[in-house]
């Protein structure tokens, strides 16, 4: 139940830009729908969707993955939270290229998931601090499916991460996923937001943070969020105790610098995290947000394409202008304090 103002928040909060410890982030969350990052080979697909959406040629495909990975590089996420991969093999692809063109040692995580239209996953490439102990996805019962209350989520993944701080082990539960799309799609997002509810309470320990992020496909923008819809049910995590409600980190950017895609005025790319993520615990030395932005500019690439041009003739834009993807990224740093 999302019912505290956020300026009271921010009277507990570590504001970004306060005095710390450490002068830079020493833990930074990036999330980026890559958009049909498919490689040339379409020896694994067997859609007819996912072979027409694979890299015309190796030139192309091998453009796209270093160009990416540059991206990505050039801020060094401790963790990278991408939706529409391919698969495992092309997440370590990327991975290879972070260590062959940029020295940046990157561990890569990705299950295929099961959707079987788009041949979709969503992955996760982390390096130190950040250590994975775990994966796990999550499954609907029968029983759960005869409720009608909750629905599969295709592409999700979830990870037990632990980072060091002064000594001791921070614990953050991290989950990466990839909503059903479309307007017509808000009653699944729902149901699915529901499902992933669900899951988390098995997952998380009472100690550890939570981090929910990804391509939610939502339709609320940040601070205005139907009660109804996926945003609400995540950040409420379906109970009427606000204590444990989730923060929306895309709040924290300046409402003209919202926007998470090449659709004017959408802001499908969310974070959502703890707030014992955004709360100074008095007395120790912990994890604390330290700052927030949408980056466009490692997205466009000599200016926006233009809508039609990019969903349609994507290959045909000169390379020097070719959008990476039609998704931005979002980035949240993290300090100790």
């Amino acid at each position: 139940m999302q019912n505290y103002s956020l300026f009271a928040l921010l009277l507990f909060a570590c504001v970004p830009g306060s005095t710390s410890v450490a002068a830079e982030p020493v833990f930074t969350v990036m999330t980026w729908n890559l958009e049909w990052f498919f490689d040339d080979s379409k020896q694994g697909n067997f859609s007819d969707l996912a072979q027409e959406k694979s890299a015309p040629t190796r030139g192309m495909w091998n453009w796209r993955r270093d160009a990416v990975a540059a991206a990505i590089a050039g801020e060094r996420p401790s963790i990278v939270a991408l939706q529409e991969v391919e698969g495992p093999r092309v997440l370590w692809y990327l991975a290879r290229a972070l260590d062959r063109e940029h020295a940046l040692k990157y561990e890569d995580y990705a299950i295929e998931g099961n959707d079987r239209y788009t041949e979709q996953d969503v992955g996760l490439l982390t390096k130190a601090p950040a250590e994975v102990l775990s994966l796990m996805m999550g499954d609907v019962t029968e029983r759960m499916r005869r409720t009608q209350r909750y629905a599969s989520v295709p592409k999700h993944l979830a990870a037990i991460v632990e980072v060091v701080v002064d000594g001791e082990t921070e614990t953050i539960l991290v989950v990466n996923v990839h909503l059903r799309s479309g307007v017509t799609g808000d009653q699944l997002r729902a149901k699915q937001a529901e499902s992933l509810n669900r899951w988390i309470q098995l997952w998380q320990q009472p100690s550890t943070h939570l981090i929910l992020l990804g391509d939610f496909n939502a339709d609320s923008t940040a601070g205005d969020v139907d009660a109804e819809s996926e945003l609400a049910i995540l950040l409420s995590r379906g109970t009427s105790d606000p204590s444990d409600d989730l923060v929306d980190l895309l709040e924290w950017v300046p409402v003209t610098a919202r926007q998470t895609h090449l659709l004017p005025g959408k802001q499908f790319d969310r974070i959502l995290v703890s707030r014992s993520l955004v709360e100074d615990e008095p007395g120790r030395l912990d994890l604390c947000l330290r700052g927030v932005a949408v980056r466009p500019e490692l997205s466009i690439r000599g200016g926006p394409d233009a809508a039609d041009e990019h969903w349609n003739h994507y290959w045909e834009i000169d390379s020097a202008s070719r959008d990476l993807s039609d998704h931005y990224p979002f980035i949240a740093e993290f300090e100790i304090r």
